[in-house]
């Protein structure tokens, strides 16, 4: 009897502290997985007056905002398919890099091409310039885009 009364009282005594552990730790867990939420999401390269971001990190996910390709002096008039489709990567490589992520985290990209005849010089640059395994991608003729570019390229990057 002394036996079993000293051993329910050994066992309060450890709960008694037990529970307050497990809910400290549940809130502070709960308190981590909020906060990592809420620092994750970051715009990458706004600008004020600008109606956009350049980039944008919700959680594991950066979304490239659709990216041309200028020459170094600004201007994409009288710069070829292949020119252009190579500085518009390279856009997006800087923005993916900027934001902590890698050329490889991209999953889905979104080519908007004035001319469906560029399209074959477009993608002998793409399939140089990213890294294999290519992302998803959907390739769509567009009436003209802003600045008369020739290409505007948009991606989503997930973190591995």
């Amino acid at each position: 009897m002394i036996r079993s009364f000293t051993m329910r009282l050994i066992t309060k005594e450890k709960n008694h502290h037990t529970i307050p552990r497990r809910l400290w730790s549940m809130g502070m867990l709960a308190f981590c997985a909020l906060a990592s939420a809420f620092a994750q999401n970051t715009a990458i390269d706004f600008k004020d007056g600008m109606p956009f971001s350049n980039g944008y990190v919700a959680g594991n996910t950066l979304y490239v905002a659709g990216q041309q390709g200028p020459d170094s002096n600004g201007k994409l008039t009288g710069t070829d398919i292949t020119q252009q489709t190579t500085n518009t990567i390279a856009a997006i490589e800087k923005i993916v890099k900027k934001a902590g992520f890698q050329m490889t985290d991209i999953t889905s990209v979104t080519v908007y091409v004035t001319d469906l005849n560029d399209v074959p010089k477009m993608n002998d640059v793409y399939k140089k310039l990213m890294p294999n395994p290519k992302p998803a991608r959907a390739t769509v003729q567009v009436a003209g885009l802003i600045g008369g570019a020739k290409i505007e390229i948009s991606t989503i990057a997930v973190k591995h």
